[in-house]
């Protein structure tokens, strides 16, 4: 059996990463979500993901419990290595991931490729103040982080317009993997 690929969904705060992320496993079920664990309480809404203490994540570092962990946002992320049981029937796992991390999980994960989400400027605004998650000042340090680049030395990347409807963004990342594996 070979490896199930790992795909990196990255993109400014507000692009749609788990929208996307979720629609895509919705429309393909070899597609899987691997679960983030994060610092922050799961009442906070926005992704489905196990909350936990600082303390809590902190054991569960020391303990070997992540593949891939860092620290953004005030937040501790990490990143459980999948299971036999996610993988299997998989065709690829998606996760949401840093733009920082990248290249560690690079490492971590093989095959590794990244899905990297783009919006216009007006449309991540929008999309921020309608979450509610951040205060105005906030917002405006994740749109003034927008255009950070991906690193330099990553080996596979799609790069995704979200600006439009969901739909439309789901066609081109299917219809990018399917001319992959082909």
């Amino acid at each position: 059996m070979s490896p199930v690929p790992v795909i990196a969904v990255v993109g400014p705060s507000g692009v749609g990463k788990d929208s996307v992320m979720a629609a895509l496993a919705a429309r393909d079920p070899g597609l899987r979500l691997i679960r983030r664990v994060i610092t922050r309480p799961e009442e906070a809404g926005g992704e489905p993901f196990t909350g936990v203490s600082p303390q809590e994540f902190e054991a569960m570092r020391a303990a070997g419990g992540f593949a891939l962990s860092w620290q953004a946002h005030g937040l501790s992320y990490g990143i459980p290595m999948p299971s036999d049981a996610e993988r299997a029937g998989a065709r690829a796992l998606l996760v949401n991931l840093s733009r920082g991390v990248l290249l560690r999980a690079q490492e971590v994960f093989r095959p590794f490729a990244v899905l990297s989400l783009t919006a216009r400027p007006e449309v991540l605004a929008a999309r921020l103040a309608a979450r509610g998650r951040e205060d105005v000042a906030d917002q405006a340090r994740r749109l003034g982080r927008a255009d950070m680049a991906l690193p330099e030395g990553l080996r596979r990347e799609i790069t995704i317009d979200n600006s439009g409807p969901l739909d439309d963004t789901v066609e081109a990342v299917l219809a990018h993997l399917q001319r992959e594996s082909a």
